[in-house]
């Protein structure tokens, strides 16, 4: 039933020597890709260039425009104080090298109707980003992109108030996946230079 292989002294030999070798090319592999990669808040230099945290830090925010009084409005201030922690990790910023500029758009839209009720019983918050980073000494924009998420809520059998709970929950969870979004493509922007 069970096989069992039998090596005389050379084909151990040669087996030992096949996995050593195999295990020197990964060894190698992972060596040479080492300094491909580089952490989000790293000290490390690439080149002549700052480090990505650095970099980060030296963008100024500008103040994102929203009608006064509306969710759009906290979500903007909610979103560049998200992107300016993110940038700086909570310490102090650079002396500015790049601008970012961002515009944000929303909409509710509901996914499904109780039919007793007809009230939504599940809705959708979609919020939208355009943004563009500007290098200041040259004026020339650099990066430009588009975020968007989408946050899910349950209405069903729940108050007023717990609704609109719920709704502003959806609005924030957006609001931080818009500026992890936009973090994390300027943060490529930095490392690759495209």
């Amino acid at each position: 039933m069970f096989q069992t292989r039998r090596f005389c002294r050379g084909q151990d030999h040669i087996v030992r020597a096949g996995f050593w070798l195999r295990l020197s090319v990964i060894f190698a592999a992972a060596a040479a890709c080492g300094g491909c990669f580089q952490p989000l808040y790293g000290e490390s230099l690439v080149g002549d260039r700052p480090g990505l945290r650095d970099s980060l830090s030296a963008i100024d925010v500008k103040q994102i425009d929203a009608p006064a009084n509306t969710p759009e409005a906290r979500l903007a201030v909610q979103i560049r104080n998200e992107l300016l922690f993110n940038f700086t990790g909570g310490g102090a910023p650079q002396p500015p090298t790049h601008e970012l500029r961002i515009k944000i758009t929303s909409r509710e839209s509901t996914v499904t109707i109780d039919p007793n009720t007809k009230l939504p019983t599940n809705e959708i918050y979609s919020l939208s980003a355009t943004y563009s980073l500007t290098e200041i000494a040259t004026k020339k924009v650099v990066v430009t992109g588009r975020a968007t998420t989408g946050a899910s809520y349950d209405t069903a059998g729940q108050q007023r108030f717990a609704r609109i709970r719920g709704m502003q929950d959806a609005e924030s969870r957006a609001a931080k996946t818009i500026s992890d979004n936009i973090t994390t493509r300027l943060a490529s922007y930095f490392v690759s230079g495209s």
